[in-house]
């Protein structure tokens, strides 16, 4: 099959509801293609998500209506191309019309060149337009809702933000030293001419995603992580012999780090609600060898049912999750302040929850994977005005992960590290 043809094969069949990363490498699975097919599929399908209501208002702009999804995946393949890769611009519009004649006959595929035609000719006024209108949130394809909140959160810094959340997501692996060494994994890179493009502790960023197919991948010695996620973690600061509760623990990432840190003694309760996520957790122990992690299917909101006392708690709870859009591009399109707003409400029920089931002298990391403050700073500011017997511990990261402080001593780690995703974190004592 021509590679464009199963790039609009992929955007035909893709749902915005769904993960971006896991319907592509399962069509990768389910298909024979080369490496050098994989990364340009990669980055159309990834960049026409990412770019998604920019490049519907350019078929807008010059049609009245688009009624085959067939023509419309066309389209935005080849506005993908012209306006964020190094294409030849006349080349993308005579393969465009060749793929509908093909399809369709030559009396669309007429219809087709003039309207990519047009777009091109005029493309560096279609985007002097928007800047001078200031509609940013078209341009970098933001949803206006969040678009709103990022400029009235960062109104010197919006732009930057904006475009920083545009660029392309870097596949991070982290090494589990229960079973491996740093020394081992950076020597397996050389001998595989993979780069490492940023170290964050055990964490690394690398240019191939052909690690996800190898042994040490397979085995547990290595595992998917982002180092804001593993960060986290750590700063949890458990230690030998104690007794941890993840209450929302799948797929058990955080989890994993905490046994590595805690040597394997100790004990980590790993909630969650979903049977289908808890079933995740246990494979993930099986193949790490993290067993002193117990995962329970348990609604984290109802912890005192429990009758436990913990000595660390982890709680990253459910929230937005536009910090990760490098890597899930199609995450800002399926939220709202509405759905925002019962996020709030969530976070804070299990925040509140957590918090009577931690020992006192205990510590808790209540962490997000989100930029919007109101489920971060917001929400911890509503919990210490009424738990006056928590107190907030200093976190303090490398110097090479860029992050800012809020009023209260939480952090977030921001649009500046171009490979760590969005993240916030705060550390509380109970006094």
């Amino acid at each position: 099959m021509n590679v464009k043809n199963r790039i609009i094969d992929l955007l035909n069949n893709y749902k915005y509801d769904k993960y971006s990363n896991i319907y592509l490498n399962t069509y990768f699975n389910a298909n024979t293609i080369n490496e050098k097919e994989k990364g340009f599929i990669t980055e159309v399908f990834y960049g026409v998500i990412r770019n998604k209501i920019f490049i519907d208002y350019c078929i807008n702009k010059y049609t009245k209506t688009v009624k085959k999804k067939w023509i419309e995946s066309l389209f935005s393949l080849s506005i993908y191309q012209a306006f964020f890769m190094d294409s030849d611009i006349k080349g993308v519009a005579w393969e465009g019309t060749e793929l509908a004649k093909k399809k369709y006959g030559v009396g669309l595929s007429k219809f087709i060149n003039g309207v990519l035609r047009n777009v091109f000719r005029n493309k560096e006024e279609i985007i002097k337009e928007l800047k001078e209108k200031e509609e940013y949130d078209i341009l970098y394809s933001y949803p206006k809702w969040l678009y709103k909140r990022l400029k009235e959160s960062n109104p010197e810094k919006y732009l930057e933000i904006l475009t920083s959340y545009k660029e392309n997501g870097k596949l991070s692996i982290r090494v589990n030293k229960l079973k491996y060494t740093e020394e081992e994994f950076e020597k397996y890179l050389q001998n595989n001419e993979i780069n490492i493009l940023k170290k964050v502790d055990t964490v690394y960023y690398i240019d191939s995603a052909k690690i996800l197919t190898s042994s040490i991948f397979k085995k547990g010695k290595v595992i998917v992580q982002d180092a804001s996620s593993y960060l986290a973690a750590r700063e949890l600061g458990a230690k030998k012999g104690e007794k941890v509760l993840d209450v929302c623990s799948a797929p058990g990432g955080k989890s994993l780090v905490i046994a590595e840190i805690m040597e394997n003694e100790g004990e980590i309760l790993a909630l969650d609600i979903y049977e289908h996520k808890i079933d995740l957790i246990k494979k993930n122990i099986q193949k790490t060898g993290a067993t002193i992690i117990k995962p329970k299917l348990f609604d984290g909101s109802k912890l005192e049912e429990l009758d436990m006392k913990f000595d660390k708690i982890i709680l990253d709870v459910p929230c937005s999750g536009v910090g990760v859009m490098r890597k899930k591009p199609e995450i800002i399109y399926s939220k709202s302040n509405e759905g925002i707003s019962k996020l709030m409400e969530i976070q804070r029920k299990l925040l509140n929850s957590a918090s009577k089931v931690l020992k006192v002298g205990g510590e808790m990391i209540y962490s997000t994977c989100t930029i919007i403050e109101s489920e971060n700073t917001g929400n911890i500011i509503s919990f210490l005005k009424n738990n006056q017997n928590f107190e907030v511990e200093k976190i303090q990261l490398e110097e090479d992960v860029k992050y800012t402080e809020d009023e209260i001593g939480g952090i977030t780690i921001d649009y500046r590290n171009k490979c760590l995703d969005g993240f916030y974190m705060i550390k509380l004592k109970k006094k």
